[in-house]
């Protein structure tokens, strides 16, 4: 393969040329052709803001609803597993008596049993009826 130099061969002129003092004036011409103002910038937090809002209010609703429900369900299983436990003592292994247990209670208490149990006579009546057991509660 033959050597080839560069310095040895004519060079070619290129077609294009600069005017003159072309670049002295370039800047200036560049910076005129910009906007005067700037653009007004709008950031993509700004812009999503409510929806980022949205999303976590239902994120927060979504988890606070379940354990709302299970804490409700859970303190009234307490209240009345509690109260069945008190009335189970009471009944099966309490030594206090009829009598011993109404002098214990105060009027108050005696008229808030009575409130909450009042019952009318034809509920009892069909209470009654209904209760396969009846029978023995008479008897015993």
């Amino acid at each position: 393969m033959n050597d080839f130099k560069l310095d040895n061969e004519p060079k070619i002129k290129s077609g294009f040329q600069i005017p003159e003092h072309y670049f002295d004036t370039f800047s200036q011409k560049v910076m005129n052709q910009l906007p005067k103002e700037e653009p007004k910038v709008v950031s993509l937090w700004d812009k999503n803001k409510r929806w980022i809002y949205s999303a976590a209010a239902v994120l927060v609703l979504s988890l606070t609803i379940p354990l709302a429900n299970q804490f409700q369900s859970t303190s009234s299983e307490v209240a009345t597993t509690e109260t069945n436990e008190i009335e189970n003592y009471l009944a099966y292994h309490a030594s206090l008596s009829d009598e011993e247990i109404i002098k214990l209670l105060d009027k108050e208490d005696i008229a808030e049993i009575e409130v909450t149990n009042s019952l009318d006579e034809e509920a009892l009546k069909q209470a009654l009826y209904e209760d396969s057991n009846t029978e023995y509660y008479i008897t015993n």
